[in-house]
């Protein structure tokens, strides 16, 4: 991976996970919470957003290292869930709301690729440019449907899980940091061909 394709990816992440940040304000603020636009977080300024160590330092270890997996995280968009006016429901769809953005992204450059294609339009640098975009977010909506804390997937279970499964989740949010750890370093490898065939599902292209 060259210089300039690196820089790309990493933009491309920071973009990504600052809009996936964003979707969560946006619902909450719909739920009837409206912290997060009270605090100046529903807005692509990425200096509001920015985590150091996973927006720069991760991706960045994580791209020069030349894995298949790239992953970071932005601050948490901040909500209230006392404010929320439907409960659980609230909250399970401003956790879900990151990862739906990220699978709109995902569609719709995946879209261009295949009308691209078809209409022969898309030349190969397009192709690549929209590739990228579409395989980031692709891992990007993966990842956090983890149902593992701090991940939006263990905000979605917990919300959806009725009461007398609480010694489940507390469990899973107890143990969650080794288990995704182990997860990330040995179990991604499985998951992986899944995002290669949403890819391809989405494209009608293969890697």
């Amino acid at each position: 991976m060259n210089g300039f394709t690196s820089l790309f990816y990493f933009i491309v992440l920071i973009i990504s996970i600052m809009i996936h940040e964003v979707a969560h304000g946006l619902i909450a603020e719909q739920e009837g919470d409206p912290t997060a636009r009270l605090l100046g977080r529903i807005t692509l300024n990425p200096l509001k957003h920015i985590d150091w160590i996973g927006s720069v330092l991760l991706p960045l270890v994580l791209i020069l290292s030349g894995t298949n997996l790239l992953i970071g995280w932005a601050k948490p968009v901040p909500y209230n869930p006392n404010l929320l006016q439907r409960g659980k429901k609230s909250i399970a769809l401003v956790a879900s709301a990151g990862i739906i953005a990220n699978i709109i992204i995902a569609v719709f450059f995946g879209l261009v690729i295949r009308f691209g294609v078809l209409f022969k339009f898309a030349n190969p640098a397009l192709v690549t440019i929209c590739t990228i975009i579409v395989l980031i977010n692709i891992v990007l909506a993966m990842f956090n449907a983890i149902p593992l804390a701090p991940l939006d997937g263990f905000n979605i279970l917990s919300a959806i899980l009725p009461q007398r499964f609480h010694k489940v989740i507390d469990f899973i949010e107890k143990f969650s940091l080794p288990i995704l750890l182990l997860f990330v370093v040995f179990g991604w490898q499985f998951i992986a061909p899944l995002g290669i065939k949403l890819y391809t599902l989405i494209t009608g292209l293969g890697l």
